[in-house]
């Protein structure tokens, strides 16, 4: 069924009645967006300049007449496959590193999808650098590729270092696969994650003991130990310099934990000079909450509500044990955080006009942009139940004072009323200029992905359509 904002939805009692600390009436609308297809190709168009430069010194010493034999071309091409590797590794690590300046040029929503992809072809690349050094390698000694194995790992330095690292990659890659990624427990597939860095370590080893290109003394093996160091002082200020110096400056604490609903709540924390965390409504953080049972997992959420000198707001839902633990925080906790990140905020914005379509517990960074978009945009509220439905009382508040239209879509997927609302031919009757309007959506995996169909399919241009991702 749907309901329009001035219907009470059924909230139960437990809904909290505070507010955004800035005034959502005087919010001002942020400034064009920093990123865009220039630096998105400017980052790119480096990249493969790296790629070819670690390439080119096995094409310069490699003569044609030297690939003549069939154990001659499998053996050079593991050599050029083992380059692609290695530089792809690099690539991966600092696209992960956290970096603050790519953070800002690209966002982590393309971050999180270049990590993505760059991952599959370093998975195939080292595969295949494998399997034609162990055939080649055979094939020269004329012997089984097993026994080559025994040989590589007695007699050669780092190469048990290189089949672990291979082996590492080959365990993430099976753990990204979507179906087994959904029946790890987050905390489990996110440390298994972590060991990605060991390949760094392993491989190096490996890479400057027996790269044909790299063991002599030279310009290019100086070039790739460079290289090594750059990525490694970029993951080193990313990952520590920059969470350390923003602790030590906002000292953030648990201040209250209110229940929005039998299984959501809402933590609030306070800190020191909060005007100026630079955080903008629908970016997410990574928090370490510095008590037992917490302290040694991070996880990323939302802000749900838009930044002010007092307080922060996150609100979770309870879907593991870690978010049941979030429930007996207690104040004065220590949090350690990490971020902002992502370009879900009204910078990506396209259009005047905006529409937000949230599920769920999605609603937390909807309602935290709502409050930095311009007057006048539309909202979407997906949920199963009516006591599903949470921030009820403010996002009322919102509408009245920032002039947008809310409706909330509750009922089963089945239920042909929300599947007849959330269709092409629905949107449009809902919000009739859709095509014309920038569309931020968060919410389950399912419902996204369904939506995006829908607006496609109502003509929604793709680069109008932001969508929020919490991989960093």
């Amino acid at each position: 069924m749907t309901y329009p904002r001035t219907h009470a939805a059924g909230r139960r009692d437990g809904t909290s009645s505070r507010s955004g600390g800035r005034s959502a009436a005087s919010a001002r609308p942020q400034s064009p967006p920093r990123r865009g297809p220039a630096g998105r190709r400017a980052v790119l168009g480096l990249l493969w300049v790296g790629l070819l430069l670690a390439v080119t010194p096995w094409w310069l010493q490699t003569p044609d007449d030297s690939l003549r034999t069939t154990t001659a071309t499998l053996t050079a091409a593991g050599r050029i496959t083992g380059l692609v590797a290695g530089y792809l590794l690099l690539v991966q690590v600092l696209l992960m590193s956290r970096l603050p300046a790519l953070e800002r040029r690209l966002g982590a929503e393309q971050l999180g999808r270049w990590h993505r992809d760059v991952g599959v072809t370093l998975l195939v690349a080292v595969l295949a650098h494998a399997a034609l050094t162990l055939v080649g390698y055979a094939r020269l000694q004329r012997q089984s590729v097993l026994a080559e194995v025994g040989v590589l790992l007695r007699d050669y330095e780092d190469m048990v270092g290189a089949f672990a690292a291979a082996g590492i990659l080959a365990l993430l890659g099976f753990t990204g696969v979507r179906a087994v990624r959904a029946a790890l427990p987050y905390e489990l597939w996110h440390h298994l994650h972590l060991s990605s860095y060991l390949v760094l370590l392993l491989g190096f080893g490996h890479q400057f003991a027996h790269g044909q290109q790299l063991f002599r003394p030279g310009p290019v093996r100086t070039g790739w130990i460079v290289a090594y160091l750059l990525v490694a002082a970029a993951l080193l200020w990313g990952r520590v310099v920059v969470p350390l110096r923003l602790n030590l400056r906002h000292g953030l604490r648990v201040a209250d934990v209110v229940a929005e609903s039998p299984d959501t709540v809402s933590i609030y924390l306070t800190g020191r000079h909060l005007n100026r965390l630079d955080v903008r409504g629908g970016q997410f953080l990574r928090w370490r909450f510095l008590t037992r049972g917490c302290w040694w997992q991070s996880h990323p959420f939302s802000l749900s509500a838009a930044g002010n000198d007092r307080w922060l707001r996150l609100t979770v839902k309870v879907v593991g044990r870690h978010t049941a633990d979030l429930r007996e925080l207690t104040p004065g906790t220590r949090v350690w955080v990490a971020g902002p990140f992502g370009s879900f905020t009204a910078e990506s914005r396209t259009r005047d006009r905006a529409l937000l379509i949230a599920g769920g517990s999605g609603i937390g960074p909807i309602r935290a942009l709502l409050e930095e978009l311009p007057p006048g945009a539309a909202l979407v509220y997906r949920a199963s139940t009516p006591a599903d439905v949470l921030l009820h009382r403010e996002l009322d508040w919102l509408a009245e004072a920032r002039q947008t239209d809310v409706w909330y879509v509750v009922g089963s997927r089945r239920d042909p009323g929300p599947r007849q609302v959330m269709s092409p031919e629905g949107l449009r009757r809902l919000v009739p200029d859709l095509t014309e309007r920038d569309v931020w959506l968060c919410g389950p995996k399912g419902m996204v992905e369904a939506t995006v169909r829908a607006l496609r399919r109502a003509g929604v241009p793709r680069r109008q359509i932001h969508l929020a991702t919490f991989e960093l």
